[in-house]
Formats: structure tokens, sequence, C-alpha cells
């Protein structure tokens, strides 16, 4: 007899959750670049869209701007996970600052596929989420020909100057689902339009995705943990929810609401790209202390992807 039909509440931990690669590589070039050169480390926008891995790098001395304006010349400056226009970095050029670049490299090589697809003569459609740092950083390769979908509609709507001579990307953290929706819909009106030799969404984003397809159906109520900014987390919660579960985002532990847990024999929980294992081992002590008695760990994915470090700051690094 299951745990869930025996009455015994328990957990289960999607696999794989949390952290991945590019989030990794990002906060340990923050880290290095402070160990380096010694506090203050400037980054330009959230590191990654996470609080608490946001307030931990504070406390060690990073700090974080939106404007390259409040860097003073010549110190150290990181560009965030998300990237960079070409703008913001010929800006960080002209005042002289030492950049460590910590973009995802999945992310730039969305860039280089907007530049050289510019060079052919095509027009760009990208498809994200108006106002994330990633779209901005991405639209920003180009002076022009990119447009900018979120939702079929935008598709039905969009006005092009070369109908036949067109081609798309996406951010790398969408829903596969919704962004399957919006590539059909593209297809359909532009025929001629030309894909990516790879989709763009990245690997962690898709294997956290199926991660909650497999547990969603297990489970009465799935917990995501992740800051509201976070487009991979909520993501998650919405792939959860449109397999008619309960899904609730929540920053850490102290966010839990215990009547969420009121008749649910079962939890899922699983934490975004850029959530720390650190917050799940919290609201797992949580989760213990309102009476769920049993903690088990589903089987997934263990990913093994890593990106080295820039030039600078690998561990040869004077």
């Amino acid at each position: 007899m299951s745990d869930l039909q025996s009455g015994v509440p328990e957990a289960v931990l999607a696999q794989p959750r949390g952290f991945c690669a590019g989030v990794d590589r990002a906060i340990e070039i923050v880290e290095r670049a402070l160990e380096r050169f010694g506090a203050p480390v400037y980054v330009r926008h959230e590191i990654v869209h996470n609080d608490h891995v946001v307030g931990d790098l504070r406390s060690k001395g990073a700090v974080f701007v939106d404007d390259l304006a409040e860097v003073p010349p010549g110190a150290t400056l990181v560009f965030s996970a998300h990237g960079v226009s070409r703008a913001v970095r010929n800006e960080a050029g002209e005042r002289d600052l030492n950049v460590f670049d910590a973009t995802c490299p999945l992310v730039t090589k969305v860039h280089v596929e907007v530049a050289k697809l510019r060079r052919d003569g095509r027009e760009v459609i990208m498809i994200g989420h108006a106002g994330h740092p990633e779209v901005e950083g991405t639209m920003g390769q180009v002076d022009d020909g990119i447009h900018l979908v979120e939702t079929v509609e935008d598709v039905q709507s969009l006005q092009v100057h070369a109908p036949e001579s067109l081609a798309y990307v996406t951010q790398t953290t969408l829903s596969v689902d919704d962004c399957r929706l919006v590539i059909d819909a593209l297809k359909r009106r532009f025929p001629a339009i030309a894909e990516p030799k790879k989709q763009d969404i990245c690997y962690a984003t898709q294997n956290r995705q199926d991660a909650v397809k497999f547990m969603a159906p297990q489970c009465d109520l799935v917990l995501v943990i992740g800051s509201p900014s976070s487009s991979n987390s909520n993501r998650l919660r919405e792939v959860a929810e449109k397999m008619g579960k309960e899904a609730r985002l929540i920053g850490s532990a102290a966010e839990l609401d215990p009547a969420w847990l009121e008749g649910k024999r079962r939890i899922g929980i699983t934490a975004g790209a850029s959530a720390p294992e650190v917050l799940v081992t919290a609201l797992l002590e949580r989760l213990r202390s309102l009476g769920v008695q049993r903690v088990r760990k589903l089987d997934g994915i263990e990913e093994q992807v890593h990106f080295p470090l820039p030039k600078g700051l690998g561990a040869g690094a004077a």
C-alpha cells in the first residue's frame, strides 16, 4: 500500500530541480571576482533571478546595478546570466571597466544566432516575455529587423517586411508546450520561416518541466521554490497547473501556508533553475514540522553539464 493510500503524509522531490550549469557558473564568477579583486564587484542586473542568491552575494560585497552610470570607471563588472545588449557591452568598454561575462552560454548561442540571421538578411521573430532581461539582451544584439511575440494572438497581428525571409529564436526559459503553440502559429502564417538547428529552450528548462510532468500526477499539491521574477520557476508552476494540480510558487519555507496542506497526502516539490538546494532543505524541514513523515526522491535525469569560467577567473588565475 502506498503512503498516499495509507494516509501517511509524504513529500516527493522532482529530479532534476534547482541550479543548472549556467546558474552555477554565474554565481561562481561573482564569488571568484570578489576573491580576486575584493569588494565591491558590480553586477549588471541580478546575477540570477533568486532573492536568496542575490542577498548572499550582496552580503559578500556584490553591488547590483541596472545602469552602468552607477559603476565607477575602472571597477570590476559582471554581466548577469541573462546576457546584455550590444549597447551595454559597448558602454562597459567605453568606461574602461574590468568585465567578466556571466551570460549563460546557451543564451550566448541565441545571441550569435540572431546576429548571423540579420547578417544573412533575415528578419527575426523572438518568442519571449516582454521586459525580461534575457529578451532585452537578445533583441539588443541587432539594431533592427527583430520582432517580439509572446502569444498566438501576437503572431496573428504581426507585421513583417519580408515574409519569405523570416527566422525565429526563443527565450531559453519558456514553457516548452506554450512555445510549441506559438511556433506552430508562426509556421502556419509564414510557411517559409526558418527554425534553429537546435531548439533554443535550454536543456535545464526542458528537464525541469519534464520532471514536473512526471511528478504532478502523483501529487495533490505541487510546491515550486523560486522567486516571482524567475521565468523558469513560473513556468514550472504553470506546467503543474495545466495538469490539473494545485501549485504554489514560493520564495522560501517561510512563505508556506499550513492551510495549503489540509487534506493533502502527497506534496510534490521542485525548484527553479536559479533556486539553491538549501531552500529545498529548509522547506522539507518545515514540512516535517507540519506533519509530513516521509521524503522520497523521484527518478529522473542526473545532469552532468558544466560550463567553463571566463579567462582570468579559472582555477589557475593569479
